[in-house]
């Protein structure tokens, strides 16, 4: 039996940031797949730095804790039907977060920049004719619902993100925009796989998991699809929880 999904998103233009690998990749070739127009971002020199197959796809370099590079990727796009906010990354530079320097330097990356380029992105998404509307979807963390205290800059960041999606749906509800978020769980991607080397902290993660193992990139992808189709025209406001129940742990 295939209980499968398909979503049509023919024509529509699609930026995911963060779209070379993990989470991000996934969903940037599952929109391309269903038809879309796809750039991605990385903070690399071009497309051909990547292991990653990014052929097909348009590729963009962004720095998302520089204001000039956000602003120059706005005043790049022509046309703007679906923002994917999944750049991110826990101790930017190798920095302590508890230090007050790697705190705010988290912030920036986590949650000042994408509030950055949602709103530099408005007029663009205002002008969407995509059926349902023109969607922000953004990538939260299940480090914005639990305290986590080897991260609490990524961790506030998140939950800063998630308050942000709810104001930014509110404020643009009458404007054909609809914006909601995806919290992963703990997904096996190159971010978490230094977890690997601690046991103690992956089988504290684990024991926290009611299905007992780590999620994969592609079981993020529906959530981020469905958010961004006709078929969630009248959602707006909401994170939703891709977690394996974790927040049921």
């Amino acid at each position: 039996m295939n209980n499968q999904v398909a979503f049509d998103f023919a024509g529509a233009r699609v930026l995911v940031t963060g779209g070379t690998s993990g989470i991000g990749y996934a969903i940037a070739t599952a929109f391309a797949t269903a038809g879309a127009d796809i750039t991605v971002t990385g903070t690399r020199a071009s497309a051909a730095d990547y292991d990653t197959d990014l052929r097909g796809l348009d590729y963009r370099r962004l720095e998302m804790t520089d204001p000039a590079s956000i602003d120059a990727l706005v005043g790049s796009l022509d046309a703007l039907d679906v923002l994917v906010n999944n750049a991110g990354a826990n101790l930017p530079g190798g920095l302590d977060e508890w230090d007050p320097d790697g705190f705010a330097a988290s912030v920036a990356l986590n949650l000042v920049g994408p509030m950055r380029l949602t709103v530099g992105c408005r007029r663009l998404l205002f002008a969407s004719g995509l059926d349902g509307g023109a969607s922000v979807v953004s990538l939260a963390s299940m480090a914005a619902f639990r305290t986590s205290p080897i991260v609490p800059g990524y961790a506030s960041a998140k939950a800063g993100l998630v308050t942000l999606t709810a104001n930014l749906a509110r404020r643009w509800a009458t404007k054909g925009v609809r914006v909601n978020a995806v919290a992963p769980g703990v997904i096996d991607t190159p971010m978490t796989a230094p977890m690997a080397a601690f046991p103690e902290l992956l089988d504290g993660e684990l024991a926290h998991i009611p299905m007992g193992r780590l999620g994969t990139p592609d079981e993020v992808v529906g959530a981020a699809l469905f958010l961004s189709s006709a078929s969630a025209r009248y959602v707006t406001g909401q994170t939703f929880a891709v977690d394996g129940g974790y927040l049921a742990g």
